[in-house]
């Protein structure tokens, strides 16, 4: 399964978000992978997260495959889309 977001958090994905992130896909037995432009990297990975720069305003997919996946992606989409928590 896969989606299209936007990074709305002001500071985009940097460390403490990304963090957040790598917990959440964690949680999964389905493979978690964000894809920016022509990179794909595991979003249980702190380090390919972090790799990416993601800022405001960007668009990535969240692409998911296994038994939950749809669970794993409604559950990263909403993460993004709430902004990470930040005010």
């Amino acid at each position: 399964m896969k989606k299209e977001v936007t990074i709305i958090n002001e500071t985009g994905l940097h460390a403490r978000p990304a963090s957040m992130f790598v917990k959440k896909a964690s949680e999964f037995k389905s493979s978690v992978e964000l894809i920016h432009e022509d990179e794909k990297v595991n979003a249980k990975s702190i380090m390919g997260i972090m790799k990416l720069g993601l800022a405001k305003g960007t668009t990535v997919t969240i692409e998911t495959n296994g038994e939950d996946e749809e669970l794993a992606l409604n559950s990263m989409v909403e993460l993004i889309e709430n902004g990470f928590g930040e005010k």
